[in-house]
């Protein structure tokens, strides 16, 4: 593992121990060079995903940017992370078992939305203005709609 201080390979394990929910390793690391100590986390990983954008380009899939784009849409929310990293697992074990490499962004986008809406909707209206890339106060009025339902809109 390369150490992100100084870029040295040389790294030792000196603690491993699973994580919480016990669907990781956490492994504290020390760099030989530098003396830096970081943390790693090591999961299991069914198969290799690819995300097809909308613009047809193929990028992999990357389970920590999925976690800091839902971490931007929780900002400052009253959320426990414990329940945010649950999520994230489950989206990521969904499109493991959905036997497709190949993982439309769309549905991927789809399922964070409905992963956030169980969470909060602040997080779920955020994530939507950039996900649907909101380009006025109309677009927020129908995705807060959809969250009140027909009964509870004025009118």
């Amino acid at each position: 593992m390369r150490c992100p201080y100084c870029g040295n390979e040389d790294t030792q394990v000196k603690d491993s121990r699973p994580t919480e929910d016990n669907n990781a390793i956490r492994r504290r690391r020390a760099c030989m060079a530098c003396g830096g100590r970081f943390t790693t986390f090591e999961r299991v990983q069914l198969r290799e995903l690819t995300i097809i954008k909308t613009n047809g380009r193929r990028v992999p899939f990357d389970r920590d940017k999925l976690m800091r784009s839902v971490q931007v849409a929780m900002r400052k929310r009253p959320v426990e992370a414990e329940r945010v990293e649950r999520m994230v697992s489950g989206i990521v074990r969904r499109l493991e078992s959905m036997g497709e490499s190949d993982i439309p962004s769309q549905v991927l986008g789809e399922m964070v939305m409905e992963g956030l809406r169980t969470l909060d909707d602040v997080a779920y209206v955020r994530f939507a203005s950039v996900y649907r890339d909101f380009r006025e106060a109309k677009d927020f009025e129908d995705v807060i709609g959809e969250l009140s339902g027909p009964e509870d809109i004025p009118g």
